[in-house]
């Protein structure tokens, strides 16, 4: 009898609770002919490994894949036994049948490899990552960048203008709502993860950095064409979705190993925050227990490296090769901060450089290989943003994203060579149903929110030369609410001190409550609707907007996995042919 193992890679199984064995990969894995990865089996219990067998398509696992697995009596110590076969591929595409037996138990999983049909068509691929983008995000940003009357957008935005569209479901393999881990990793390896995964099936190992590896894009590229790679975020570069190119480990919040891997990957283009993890123990505000000086082994590893905007321009000459931008100890500030409230960090990191500029450096270092090249791009803060419930931060981001892609689609104009893809990695729960109107007479803030004919359209001031409305704190403003939150005061008005933090801990170990520093005049107290542990809002199931142009976008269409991403962009790469 065959027993599907559907939906266990998330590793949570105890220890005599599952009748047969788990394998990694996992039922139903598409997985691109020539990839490496791992294979492993879990046993239930303790095995006796002269009964135990793997079959690949009725063969034994060593004759179809060229080497026998390590058989592990007792994994971690524990009465749990389990077969390890690290760094294999397939070549041949098709159907493969893995089935697993420790004597009187047996599971067999599906795996479907595949590989491009057709010769490479493009010779770059950049991937942009909107973190978090919901489609609220992308209309508020298309409102406060071109304004609306009488029903119609005075312009589109340039994501707006791109030919090929889908939606994209992006839930993983242990819940229906993603993080930006498991979903940057199925961006970059075609294989569903679990929450907190990168570049790994979730399994039992208690080492995060000991579970079933799948290689990343950025590593098959390098491996089997010879492209470079570029890493440009807003973010900490060791965070979620930039790790995602390159990182293998359970536990996203790895950050100086995942930096330790980063070295070791030798992307050719690195640029965002994240500098703790790069510091010796011994410089303050170094997030390393070591006397590694990350940033001095980067450079002896021939990267010209940059901490300001004008030095990130220097760097970026002729003769650059190799590129590390660091511009903050953490995530940097975004562009409401940076450019016109002059929050955050921005008066301790006052040159950090925008997300545009550091495209366009990344550019010219990754556009000198021959071969091509592999750029992922994000714009993080808009999901740093949405979560506390700061839209406006949020949007401001989604503009500098769009800001970003004119310089991708600048560069590209004249050449069908590069794919271009504009997707979120997942999305939150928010919504725009009007408009808040300061000359509605009322003691409290909601009531001065307006809906349909009543809210007419907001009144933020033109675009100035940075692309940006200058100001938000306007008379009539988007009314636009989140769907998941903590209990917080609700004011109505931009958060002008800061990015906004809604609620706060009771006590040292207390449930989260409403932040009384947002209990303004008029505010009003919202009851959460999460949990009393949860101090922001969290990420929503659904499905994130894709668009694309360029040669391969055509694959993009109607409703695809976002596993399916990381086909089309291997697709257009011509990967997976012998």
């Amino acid at each position: 009898m065959r027993v599907a193992v559907i939906g266990l890679a998330a590793g949570l199984l105890a220890s005599g609770a599952a009748c047969a064995q788990v394998i990694y990969p996992i039922d139903q894995a598409a997985i691109l002919a020539g990839s490496r990865f791992d294979l492993k089996v879990e046993f239930p219990g303790l095995a006796d490994a002269s009964r135990v067998r793997v079959t690949v398509n009725g063969r034994d696992h060593a004759a179809a894949l060229g080497r026998a697995a390590e058989f592990i009596q007792k994994e971690d110590g524990k009465d749990l036994s389990a077969l390890m076969l690290r760094g294999v591929a397939i070549d041949q595409p098709g159907r493969y049948d893995v089935t697993a037996t420790d004597g009187d138990r047996t599971a067999t999983v599906t795996w479907d490899v595949y590989a491009a049909t057709a010769p490479r068509r493009a010779k770059n691929v950049i991937l942009m990552i909107g973190d978090g983008m919901a489609m609220a995000n992308v209309t508020a940003a298309r409102i406060l960048v071109g304004g609306i009357e009488q029903g119609k957008y005075r312009r589109p935005l340039t994501m707006d203008g791109l030919p090929q569209m889908a939606t994209v479901g992006t839930s993983g393999t242990d819940s229906i709502v993603t993080d930006s881990a498991n979903s940057a990793s199925a961006y970059n390896t075609g294989h569903k993860s679990a929450v907190n995964a990168l570049g790994v099936y979730a399994s039992r190992a208690a080492d995060t950095l000991a579970h079933p590896k799948v290689e990343t894009l950025g590593e098959v590229v390098k491996r089997r064409l010879g492209m470079s790679v570029g890493i440009v975020t807003s973010t900490e570069i060791q965070d979620a979705t930039p790790a995602g190119v390159f990182a293998h480990t359970r536990r996203r919040s790895d950050y100086v190993p995942i930096t330790d891997q980063l070295l070791a990957f030798n992307a050719d283009v690195v640029m965002g925050g994240g500098s703790a993890s790069f510091l010796p123990q011994s410089v303050p505000g170094s997030r390393r227990r070591d006397a590694k000086d990350m940033i001095a082994a980067f450079r002896e590893q021939g990267y010209a490296f940059a901490d300001t905007a004008a030095a990130l321009s220097a760097a970026a000459d002729p003769s650059t090769k190799k590129l590390l931008g660091l511009f903050n100890l953490g995530n940097m500030d975004g562009a409401l901060d940076r450019f016109y409230l002059k929050k955050g960090t921005v008066e301790r990191f006052p040159e950090q450089p925008d997300l545009t500029e550091q495209v366009s450096a990344a550019l010219k270092v990754l556009e000198r290989n021959p071969a091509g090249f592999y750029l992922m791009v994000e714009s993080g803060l808009i999901d740093k943003f949405n979560h506390p419930i700061d839209w406006e931060r949020s949007v401001y981001d989604t503009i500098m994203l769009d800001h970003a892609l004119k310089v991708v689609l600048d560069w590209a104009a004249g050449r069908d060579d590069t794919l271009v893809i504009v997707v979120p990695d997942h999305t939150h729960g928010v919504g725009i149903v009007g408009t808040v109107r300061d000359e509605v007479q009322a003691e409290q803030m909601r009531d001065k929110v307006s809906v349909y004919a009543d809210a007419g359209f907001p009144n933020y001031p033109a675009p100035d030369a940075r692309g940006y409305p200058p100001s938000v704190d306007v008379s009539r403003r988007l009314a636009m609410f989140y769907a998941s939150f903590p209990d917080y005061y609700e004011s109505y008005r931009p958060n002008l001190d800061g990015p906004r933090v809604p609620a706060v801990r009771s006590g040292a170990s207390g449930p989260y409550v409403a932040n009384e520093k947002l209990n303004t005049p008029g505010a009003q107290l919202r009851t959460g609707n999460l949990p009393r542990d949860a101090e922001q809002g969290v990420h929503s199931a659904d499905d994130a907007l894709l668009r694309a142009t360029g040669p391969g976008s055509e694959r993009l269409h109607g409703f695809v996995d976002n596993t399916f991403v990381f086909r089309a962009m291997a697709e257009a790469l011509g990967l997976g042919t012998p």
